[in-house]
């Protein structure tokens, strides 16, 4: 009997997800992918598998998955993994009164706790103790070095689940069972449109009418500290605590969005939140930013760079501050409050899209879940009559 066919496009981690829920199902997977390797927004990230900053329920459990997936494709494929957990550091009354709440609410279903400033400095030493109040510690977050990892995990479905990749190979037209690169064609079963913010060439009718941006952030590198320092837990300042849904059902955190809306109103004009994590050379990886439009100039501001370093100084104490590297990058995001964009086109094609920046934390739950059939997909009329 002939396994089922299906094709995928696109290779970073979403389509890599993908692929993988296909193969484990029977399928015979294919991925499309225009450059050489992955270079798009999967790479240009912290790395962080980061289910603290998920809801309860649904993208929670997601998260957690995801999580789980991570380490089995980690261990079996030798790729580095460091299990640190996350630190959001306190420096404040009402930042402390938030992160109470969070442990309140959320301890009977996440290992976290709030901690003391010298329980704190029991996990790093890594933090500016001057005016700590405290943290909130969660064992359950985990880093990889996506711009390895990405590319091993292929590594790994072309070994382990015999997935065919085809790389520098634009797809320009979908046409079910056919995808299209210039003259070539393939055929399967169903084809998997995975491609980030490029399914706006593939489906531009679609892409216009729906709710959806793109975001850049700008990101820092620093590099390896002294003396083989390693950092412990990756770290947070309180700021992160208004960008992450997880936080939301915490009564107190509208309050403290207020403080800050007076106090930081450039950073939250720039959406910055500042986070740091350290891959397995001993490099900090600082950030970062969100700019949302559908054109973004690709010239980093420096005057965020520099509010970002300047809010990393008031809860870290790192003994090399040295910059070699600085980027940015760009991922499309739903305006409408959907966590992603899953939808049918045409019989046979489904895009998986706009994960929001939480593609490493999300994507191998949400694909096993869409594969399975248990995740509602959105159907275009043509995709229901075709």
């Amino acid at each position: 009997m002939n396994k089922p066919s299906a094709i995928v496009i696109g290779a970073g981690i979403v389509g890599l997800a993908t692929a993988r829920a296909l193969a484990i199902k029977g399928y015979q997977v294919t991925v499309f992918e225009r450059n050489e390797r992955s270079v798009g927004a999967s790479i240009r990230n912290f790395g962080m598998i980061w289910p603290i900053g998920q809801p309860e329920g649904e993208l929670y459990n997601r998260a957690v998955r995801t999580r789980a997936v991570w380490k089995e494709i980690c261990l079996e494929a030798g790729i580095w993994h460091n299990e640190v957990g996350s630190l959001h550091l306190a420096y404040h009354d009402d930042e402390l009164q938030v992160m109470a709440e969070y442990v309140t609410l959320n301890k009977a279903n996440r290992n976290c706790d709030l901690l003391n400033p010298d329980e704190v400095l029991s996990k790093t030493d890594g933090v500016n103790t001057n005016g700590m109040k405290g943290a909130l510690w969660s064992p359950a977050e985990m880093i990889v070095e996506a711009r390895q990892a990405i590319a091993q995990v292929a590594q790994y479905l072309e070994q382990k689940h015999e997935v065919t990749f085809n790389w520098n190979t634009v797809v320009n037209n979908i046409t079910h069972p056919a995808v299209y690169a210039g003259k070539q064609h393939w055929e399967a079963d169903e084809i998997y449109v995975c491609s980030g913010a490029d399914f706006e060439t593939l489906y531009p009718e679609v892409f216009a009418e729906i709710e959806i941006t793109k975001c850049k952030l700008q990101m820092m590198r620093f590099e390896a500290q002294p003396d083989g320092w390693r950092m412990g837990p990756s770290l947070c300042g309180g700021l992160s605590m208004i960008h992450y849904t997880g936080f939301q059902s915490a009564p107190s955190l509208k309050k403290l969005k207020e403080r800050y809306q007076q106090q930081y109103a450039e950073y939250l004009k720039w959406g910055i939140h500042v986070m740091v994590s350290q891959n397995h050379n001993g490099e900090l990886t600082i950030g970062d930013s969100h700019e949302y439009g559908l054109t973004h100039e690709p010239f980093n501001k420096d005057f965020i760079n520099r509010m970002i370093l300047d809010y990393l100084d008031t809860f870290t104490a790192f003994k090399n501050q040295h910059i070699i590297q600085n980027w940015n990058g760009v991922y499309p995001k739903m305006t409408n409050g959907q966590t992603e964009f899953v939808f049918s086109p045409e019989s046979g094609v489904t895009i998986i899209n706009a994960l929001g920046g939480a593609g490493m934390t999300l994507s191998f739950g949400l694909a096993e879940e869409i594969i399975a059939g248990v995740y509602e997909i959105k159907t275009s009329p043509l995709a229901a009559t075709k």
